[in-house]
């Protein structure tokens, strides 16, 4: 044995084992995230009928599910095995595929203060388009519920956009018991601490919505910004090792 010892760049053991911890975690968090996806329209018999995507007329919330599970599953696979397996091809994939999002969240952070009256309104025909998708899906009318519940709000704008429902809706074709009405999370829950003659929500969840952000603006602001330091760690660290990788071949 000549008893010299190999004195070339290596690669860093912390960072490789690092992202790949890291990525673990959010590769299963993918994978159960898809998993609730998957069974959440197996319930609804949306797998043994693909085209019934296509009705219904407001928002699923499945979708959620299956994008931000679809996000982390590729993410996670990316990080996890081009870590473990130094590969660089995967590990720029992670590291670009992690910037464009970066890149479109703050995109999409820019146009929105921006652009805050567009926003406003859009935000206004999602909510009106979901309201009269209400009864359609079972998903969405909890959505629905709890956000009406949660901030205390009824409609877009007031009570009066559930009219836009067909079961709700004040015409005199209308036969629905519900004529006329509200969801049950519209109701205040305990009539005694307020006026007496008020015994549904008033305001409307958009205006709600924009007070709740005005008084949490801090916090959300805190998330935005602790994820988006998240990312780019994990650009950078990935990037690294990348770096670490190629310069141990090179030196082959």
């Amino acid at each position: 044995m000549s008893g010299k010892h190999y004195k070339g760049p290596e690669v860093s053991c912390c960072i490789k084992y690092f992202i790949f911890g890291f990525n673990v975690i959010f590769w299963f968090l993918g994978i159960a995230f898809l998993g609730i996806g998957l069974w959440a329209w197996n319930e609804k018999g949306v797998l043994s009928n693909i085209s019934s995507i296509t009705d219904l007329g407001g928002f699923d919330p499945v979708w959620l599910f299956l994008v931000v599970g679809g996000v982390m599953f590729i993410l996670g696979f990316a990080g996890c095995i081009g870590a473990l397996r130094e590969n660089t091809f995967l590990l720029k994939f992670f590291s670009v595929f992690l910037g464009i999002i970066f890149f479109l969240e703050l995109t999409a952070g820019v146009l929105a203060f921006v652009f805050k009256d567009w926003i406003k309104d859009q935000l206004y025909f999602f909510i009106n388009n979901n309201i009269r998708a209400y009864r359609d899906d079972i998903d969405l009318q909890n959505l629905i519920d709890f956000t009406q519940e949660y901030w205390q709000c009824c409609g877009a704008f007031g009570a009066d956009d559930w009219n836009l429902n067909i079961y709700f809706n004040c015409t005199d074709s209308n036969a629905s018991r519900e004529r006329c009405g509200v969801p049950f999370s519209c109701c205040t829950k305990d009539p005694a601490e307020v006026d007496q003659q008020i015994v549904i929500y008033t305001k409307g969840c958009v205006p709600q919505f924009e007070k709740w952000l005005q008084d949490n603006l801090t916090i959300v602001a805190g998330i935005f910004i602790g994820i988006a330091l998240l990312q780019i760690f994990g650009i950078c660290l990935a990037q690294n090792l990348v770096s670490d990788i190629e310069a141990v071949r090179a030196s082959w």
